[in-house]
């Protein structure tokens, strides 16, 4: 499969791609570098968030949320990207000392915020992971918190089942994902074992094609597994960067996958891109948030 970087942006440690069908835009952030950023056509928009941003999401009320340090914040588009207009929408998580990580919106526009131990000093540089502090809350489009899953390490991957009565998730610090299954009043069953640990890196983001197949990003691993739905490798695809971080459906026929990139030590020149793969199957359509 041919990877193109779609920009000349490298990110620090990119993250969260959406993918906005009405406007046929791609948002994603550079968590380190603290940076939400949008790509329409040709032209990449790039707003300087004042802490790390780990989600761009687009709203159904014509803004945008961001997932910040401190809360989930409302950033207005038309504000100039030096001078973002930020209004809070909701602290989901109070515990001193998180960020947010993973990110993504059910079929309802619920916003799903996994957090955990801030990994990252002042100037982007990596500080060690010493406690497994984090949490995966649900947040409702009026700001509603609603806290489902406490002491995780590394959160990451959010994906439903087509009947929303099963969550995919991983604790990327177990190497390992999840399933939950999702009880009538919305609150989660026990973790089930779904796939891993594998020996291509660790998990980290995900999105879900429309056979129900799940594309992982491998960080460490160079590459992306796509895995049926009962938690078998049915492919790798081999990627010209070390990092990998996350991957999203779009384009016109959500059949072009992007997929987020971090720095890494071994210096790949397209670490940190966002990288275009065209494939034989189409992706699910994300969903903006519903506030």
């Amino acid at each position: 499969m041919k990877c193109t970087a779609v920009t000349g942006h490298r990110a620090q440690l990119g993250e969260g791609p959406f993918w906005d069908a009405p406007t046929q835009a791609l948002y994603w952030v550079d968590i380190a570098g603290r940076q939400a950023l949008r790509l329409i056509g040709a032209n990449v928009q790039i707003w300087q968030m004042p802490e790390h941003v780990s989600a761009f999401i687009p709203c159904e009320s014509g803004d945008a949320l961001v997932t910040l340090s401190s809360g989930v914040y409302r950033l207005d588009l038309d504000s100039p990207g030096l001078e973002p207009q930020l209004t809070l929408l909701c602290v989901a998580d109070p515990q001193p000392g998180n960020r947010g990580n993973e990110a993504r919106c059910d079929a309802q526009g619920r916003l799903w915020l996994g957090t955990m131990q801030n990994n990252i000093g002042e100037n982007g540089e990596d500080l060690p992971l010493v406690r497994r502090s984090g949490g995966l809350f649900r947040i409702d489009g009026d700001g509603r918190v609603t806290p489902l899953l406490r002491n995780l390490g590394i959160p990451n991957t959010l994906l439903w089942s087509d009947d929303a009565t099963a969550l995919y998730f991983a604790d990327s610090l177990e190497g390992t994902l999840y399933r939950h299954f999702i009880r009538t009043d919305g609150s989660l069953e026990p973790a089930q074992a779904w796939f891993g640990p594998d020996e291509r890196g660790g998990p980290d983001g995900s999105a879900m094609d429309s056979e129900g197949f799940i594309w992982n990003a491998r960080w460490d691993g160079s590459c992306l597994l796509r895995l049926n739905p009962e938690g078998q490798v049915d492919r790798v695809i081999e990627l010209p960067v070390s990092r990998p971080t996350s991957c999203v459906f779009g384009g016109p026929d959500l059949n072009t996958l992007y997929i987020t990139s971090a720095a890494s030590p071994l210096n790949h020149p397209l670490d940190g891109a966002v990288l275009a793969i065209q494939v034989d199957v189409a992706g699910k359509p994300c969903t903006r948030f519903a506030g």
